[in-house]
């Protein structure tokens, strides 16, 4: 599966981006989070993604489902912030280890570069070893851990800071 091309998801493909997002609600720590996402919620995430024009980028299977998705968002809301995101890669428990998370994280970086932006941030569990050892692999560096971030199923979660410095923009302005 790792040389299936990365696609645009489209709202045909937001039924599977529900499914794989409330797996991992239910049974990571890769998502801070206690109820699984409605039918709305994901309506609304879509949304807020095409209005600010941030991809959601994914690769499919080849019975055309879903295997993975990935995508970034506004990291902080300040205006100085605006060449930095904070970018998620998501993959469907039965495709892990089949290369699809690298694949879509190749693809955010080429994206993010293709946009002009300057860093990517990924906020990573720190007892997700995969994630982690991915992200080091396409040049990622730790910037940081905040312990005891959060609490999911009876314990106490550290959140590692993993970045990627990108080579652009080439003109970056104030303002």
């Amino acid at each position: 599966m790792s040389s299936a091309p990365v696609i645009r998801c489209s709202e045909e493909h937001l039924g599977a981006i529900r499914a794989i997002y409330n797996d991992a609600i239910a049974n990571t720590t890769a998502l801070y989070e206690y109820q699984p996402r409605s039918r709305e919620t994901i309506l609304a995430w879509w949304a807020s993604k095409q209005q600010a024009g941030f991809p959601v980028l994914g690769v499919e299977r080849r019975d055309g489902s879903l295997a993975g998705f990935a995508s970034w968002g506004t990291f902080r809301q300040f205006p100085a912030f605006k060449y930095t995101v904070e970018h998620s890669v998501y993959v469907d428990p039965e495709c892990r280890g089949e290369g699809v998370g690298r694949r879509l994280l190749e693809a955010i970086i080429a994206e993010a570069e293709r946009c002009e932006l300057h860093l990517l941030v990924g906020g990573i569990d720190a007892t997700n070893a995969a994630s982690i050892g991915l992200h080091r692999t396409l040049g990622f560096e730790h910037a940081g851990t905040i312990r005891q971030a959060g609490f999911k199923f009876g314990r106490w979660l550290d959140l590692e800071f993993w970045q990627l410095h990108l080579p652009t923009p080439r003109q970056p302005v104030d303002g």
